[in-house]
């Protein structure tokens, strides 16, 4: 039996069709572009020593360490202990936080080979502070090894890798902490309705999407995972965050489904979300098969992995700034909690609908709470003060309520004070994390149209164009309006305009400032237009967000604030 070389952990009686080796005995490819075909398709997903000879060349390939661990230096750790009876009585490091190992079809004495495997790592790396996914990558790669020593090399070459902007394993808190953020934007951009539902249902959103990692290693069934791991060995992390939000999907469609529009859900302790995620995703082959799953997983159309790595760099200089380097009893502060209806007070919004717009926001500020900078009840129906109260700030919420008592606003990623990089011209400036929403009548936001329409951003290279805003009594000529660089190192590099290829001048307006208006949203009109009074406004379909008007088209202002963030854990 073939397995019989690869496989001596696995009880083959828990296998399944798995357990029944066909279809192609070797892969013949030195092609990157199609060994990741081949992944996706499942070529080897049928053989399990083909499976476990395929991973043993990618592993190998990875870029590592000069001094990184393999089979002899196991072996000579180990020593007799090789030859004795493990246990998996034997405690697990305390960097897994908790995560134990999943059995996934292997026989006990393969658990407690695990066991044993992991705690050679963590005195092999002692740099690893963090790593819950350790002990399922460990279960999984047993399956397609000889013997201990070599699923030690290759767990080791895992942690070990090095190549520049490649991540495979988190191994720090400072790290996995970044990743259930960059998650939880990633959910609010890539599957808003199942957003929708965790906010809906959760106390603490970022609680529930801290399980995003387990939900892929440890609760996917052997089946699915197995084939989850052929293209992770080939693609790297950002498959995990594909799956995870593949997953997400089909939860809030099983919701959907078990609710048959009962009316709205009900909010309900996170624990008890976190484990109904759990136990879904664990009987999740009763109704997704594993090619569904992958299916899923790749028809989503996310930002590159150069796009994803900004947003986690950035949310991880969020939590450093912040403090928040090492795993804490309470280590973040959820929307609810940062807005406490016994405090905020606004004029436009209640709590409820405050902590609604709080949800769309990037997670790097949901450590925040909300602050009022500027009011026109307090501080006048003057853009100057308004500028006064806002530069310095970002980013920033600005809401408006109309005489016919609708509500809108807009997210705005940038200071206010860059409009000045414009001189006089009227300049737009922002990121594409810059959004517009309404309240009321209706609750709805419209995002970057780059977001929901990726096409637009093209691979032909253009050169820097002049962008246009439209404005009471400007003409063509005047309204002609350079965007300037942002300088590198500032607060929101994710979603810059500069790191896409655009192939409209029109795409990217998101907001723009004089000493006449403000402006947000640009291309064929503007989201938002308020005059220099605070008191009249318009609104109507732009390029940059693709939205309807948000209110009336022309409207005046009752009253008008602006929120900025402020940091929760510093007061």
């Amino acid at each position: 039996m073939a397995e019989e070389e690869y496989g001596s952990f696995v009880d083959w009686n828990q296998m399944g069709d798995l357990a029944k080796s066909s279809g192609p005995t070797k892969v013949d490819c030195k092609d990157l572009k199609e060994f990741k075909q081949m992944a996706r398709q499942g070529y080897w997903a049928k053989n399990h020593k083909l499976r476990a000879q395929v991973y043993q060349q990618l592993i190998k390939a990875i870029p590592c360490r000069t001094v990184t661990p393999d089979a002899e230096v196991y072996r000579d750790i180990m020593g007799n202990a090789a030859t004795k009876k493990p246990s998996s009585h034997i405690p697990l490091p305390e960097f897994v936080d908790g995560s134990p190992v999943p059995r996934y079809c292997l026989k006990a004495e393969g658990v407690a080979s695990a066991h044993q495997i992991i705690n050679c790592l963590a005195g092999q790396f002692p740099d690893i502070s963090h790593c819950p996914a350790l002990p399922a990558v460990t279960s999984l790669l047993l399956h397609f090894s000889i013997d201990e020593a070599q699923c030690f090399e290759h767990v080791s070459r895992i942690l070990a890798c090095n190549e520049p902007g490649k991540r495979l394993l988190d191994q720090t808190f400072l790290a996995y902490e970044s990743s259930c953020m960059t998650f939880g934007d990633l959910a609010n951009k890539y599957c808003p309705a199942a957003h929708k539902l965790i906010v809906a249902t959760a106390q603490d959103v970022l609680e529930v999407y801290s399980d995003w990692q387990r939900w892929v290693l440890g609760d996917l069934p052997f089946s699915h995972m197995v084939r989850v791991l052929d293209v992770y060995l080939v693609e790297g992390y950002k498959i995990l965050y594909r799956v995870a939000i593949a997953l997400l999907k089909f939860y809030r469609k099983h919701e959907a489904a078990s609710q048959g529009g009962q009316g709205s859900p009900q909010q309900q302790d996170s624990s008890k979300v976190k484990a109904d995620i759990q136990a879904f995703v664990k009987g999740i082959a009763s109704t997704v098969a594993p090619d569904k799953l992958l299916e899923k997983a790749f028809s989503l159309r996310l930002f590159s992995r150069k796009e994803i790595t900004l947003l986690q760099l950035t949310n991880e200089k969020s939590l450093q700034q912040k403090g928040i380097t090492v795993k804490q009893k309470r280590s973040r502060r959820n929307v609810q909690l940062a807005l406490n209806p016994d405090t905020f007070s606004s004029e436009i919004v209640s709590a409820k609908e405050m902590r609604d717009i709080w949800s769309w926001i990037p997670e790097r500020f949901a450590l925040c709470q909300p602050q009022l900078l500027f009011t026109t009840s307090n501080h006048g129906c003057s853009l100057n003060r308004f500028y006064q109260h806002c530069e310095g700030y970002e980013p920033t919420l600005l809401l408006i309520r109309t005489t016919d008592g609708d509500v809108c606003g807009a997210f705005l990623s940038t200071d206010w004070e860059e409009r000045k990089r414009g001189g006089n011209k009227l300049s737009f400036f922002g990121t594409g994390e810059c959004f517009v929403f309404r309240l009321k009548p209706e609750m709805e936001r419209y995002e970057w149209v780059v977001i929901r329409h990726p096409e637009l951003a093209s691979s032909i290279k253009t050169q820097v164009q002049e962008d246009t805003a439209s404005s009471e009594g400007q003409n063509e000529d005047s309204n002609s309006l350079p965007q300037p660089e942002k300088p590198a190192g500032d607060l929101s590099p994710f979603l810059s305009a500069r790191h896409f290829n655009l192939n409209s001048k029109n795409t990217s307006m998101f907001m723009a400032g004089n000493f006449d208006s403000i402006i947000v949203g640009g291309g064929d009109g503007n989201a938002l237009y308020i005059d220099a009074e605070l008191n009249h406004g318009r609104t109507g379909r732009c390029t940059t967000f693709d939205n309807p008007p948000l209110c009336a088209e022309t409207f005046q202002v009752s009253l008008l604030e602006v929120w900025g963030f402020q940091d929760a854990m510093a007061s």
